[in-house]
């Protein structure tokens, strides 16, 4: 996969078209109108309001001498990336049986629970009482549980 391709993922690619365009010393203006399309339509999707559509890639792809699918891709991963955080926002234990409190350092609602479980299980299991514990271990599972909480076997003394 290209470099610049893998560092971007992610992004929306509008925002990598306004840089590449600025990088040019093009406004998006100059830039519309040398692929024949609006501007209007070119700024929605530097602004981040519109998706890349696969023609527009490839008018915009050709003109500024970028490998074929390069915006293409970036739309694939964005929309994935976006995808990804919107089931994460709906996977993350029941509040209610969490005192906010526990948490008090950050809000519940930007924790990435999957990417920060050993975190979460281990301040749990330090701190938390045990209708916190259950709903954790019902979150998270037994066997996550227990890799973050056991103790190695040379640390029982």
């Amino acid at each position: 996969m290209n470099q610049e391709l893998e560092i971007l993922k992610g992004i929306h690619p509008g925002i990598v078209l306004d840089r590449k365009i600025s990088e040019r010393n093009l406004s998006k203006d100059r830039f519309a109108l040398l692929i024949n399309e609006y501007p209007q339509t070119l700024g929605a999707i530097t602004n981040g309001k519109r998706s890349m559509n696969t023609s527009l890639a490839i008018k915009i792809e050709k003109e500024l001498d970028l490998e074929d699918g390069f915006f293409m891709s970036l739309q694939g991963f964005y929309e994935s990336k976006q995808e990804k955080r919107k089931l994460t926002e709906m996977e993350h234990p029941d509040f209610s049986k969490l005192r906010r409190g526990l948490f008090w350092d950050t809000d519940m609602n930007k924790i990435d629970w999957l990417q920060q479980k050993r975190a979460v299980i281990q301040r749990v299991f330090e701190r938390g009482n045990s209708t916190e514990k259950e709903e954790i271990t019902r979150f998270y599972g037994d066997s996550e549980i227990k890799t973050f909480t056991e103790k190695p076997d040379h640390m029982h003394a």
